[in-house]
């Protein structure tokens, strides 16, 4: 009987356990439209491309009624390098209320590869599970787009 409850205890356990990892959601009361830009591309065209889409969207819908997540993994996280010349666009965009994840797997995984770790801009919002992340939001009313 212990076994079957040990058993069972097991996805409670990981559940909570990813559960902990997610950052809360944006605290957009009034948000009629919720996104979530997937970027996992170190492609500085398709970076742009996210950029472009998050600006659109501030420009189309009033700010406070948009909510838009940037979740960057894999070659996505180049975006928020401290070094990319994008900086200054993506600092704009939190600015205007736009958050951008860095997935800390992807950061580990790098410093584990190359023995020194990625500087990431300060106003990324550390993530432990991109992709995670991106399954948090979609499971709260986000729409993800990947452009």
């Amino acid at each position: 009987m212990l076994a079957v409850f040990a058993w069972a205890a097991i996805p409670l356990a990981l559940s909570q356990k990813v559960w902990a990892q997610q950052v809360p959601l944006q605290d957009k009361p009034f948000a009629e439209h919720k996104i979530v830009l997937q970027l996992s591309d170190g492609d500085a065209r398709k970076q742009a491309l996210v950029l472009s889409v998050a600006n659109n969207l501030l420009k189309a819908y009033d700010p406070d009624k948009v909510a838009i997540e940037v979740v960057a993994f894999g070659p996505g996280i180049d975006l928020l390098l401290a070094g990319n010349d994008r900086r200054r666009q993506v600092e704009s965009l939190i600015a205007q209320g736009v958050r951008f994840d860095i997935c800390l797997n992807t950061v580990d995984t790098i410093e584990r590869e190359t023995g020194k770790r990625p500087e990431f801009i300060p106003a990324a919002t550390p993530v432990q599970v991109g992709v995670g992340q991106i399954l948090f939001l979609a499971e709260n009313g986000y729409t993800l787009v990947r452009p």
